[in-house]
Parts: C-alpha cells; structure tokens; sequence
C-alpha cells in the first residue's frame, strides 16, 4: 500500500503498476491464507476462552468479515480482469483506471485493518465510547478516501 501510495503522489505510472502487481502476488499467496490462520485460531481461542460475546470480538469478526469480503468480491475479480487486460492489450488508460479504482478500494480495506488492529489491542466494551467514536472515525476516513477519489494518473477511460 505505501509504496503504491507513494507511486501515486509521484504520478510514476511504472512504480504504481509494479505496486499493483505485487500487491496481487502477496494477497493471494500470503495474505489470504495467513488471513484464514488468523481466524481459525481465534475462532478456537474463543470457544475455549470467553466465548463470542464480548463487543471486541464481534467487532473484529464483522471487520475480518469485511475484509475478506473485499479481497474475494473486489480485489480478487479486479486483479484477474487486469491481468487479462494488460495480457491481452498491454498497459491503456482503461487497466489504469480499473487498478485506481482497485487502490481505491484498498484504502477502505486498509483502515477497516486498523480499527482491527486497535480492536484486538484495546478491547473495547460499550463503556469505551471514545475509542469506539476513533474506530468508527477512521472507518468512516477509509471510506471517504475511497469513494472521494484520488489524483488521476491518466484520464478517465472507462
């Protein structure tokens, strides 16, 4: 994500490509499986420790939820339909545009995996309404940041 974003401030179409690519590479063959770890053996440390009950828990269980929703409904489809498009057509404003809009999408990932981050370390109850207020507030940031858009490196082509 830094380096894309990098990339991107930059306007270097090459760096942002190489970005997306590796982003792609990681996210199927690392992230993915380390992502279902992690759930597996919190799902198990759940059911022999406090159960599901607790607020943090659900809050972590409906960020996972949407982060893996991400990766299988946007990410991965996305990834696939660039890469038929730069093999069968190479580099055009359009697989530029569809990887914009994939990075834009990886904003909202990105800050939903904080307030988990936060989520698991704070474990906040419905007492805790300022941290509760700062996770629905970057949440809220995330989405922003993706649907606002963000600098164009090529026109619109699509």
């Amino acid at each position: 994500f830094l380096l894309g974003a990098l990339a991107e401030r930059a306007g270097n179409i090459e760096d942002k490509l190489q970005a997306m690519r590796a982003s792609g590479e990681l996210g199927g063959r690392f992230f993915a499986p380390m992502s279902m770890l992690t759930l597996i053996f919190g799902i198990v440390m759940c059911a022999f420790w406090v159960g599901f009950a607790e607020l943090w828990i659900v809050i972590g269980l409906v960020g996972y939820a949407t982060t893996f929703s991400i990766g299988m409904l946007v990410f991965k489809p996305t990834g696939e339909r660039m890469g038929a498009m730069v093999a069968k057509e190479r580099i055009t404003p359009a697989v530029l545009a569809i990887g914009q809009r994939m990075m834009s999408w990886a904003r909202l990932d990105y800050a939903v995996m904080l307030v988990i981050l936060a989520d698991m370390v704070l474990k906040p109850t419905l007492h805790d309404i300022g941290i509760l207020a700062g996770m629905a507030l970057v949440v809220a940031a995330g989405a922003a940041l993706a649907l606002g858009g963000s600098r164009q490196m090529v026109p619109s082509a699509v």
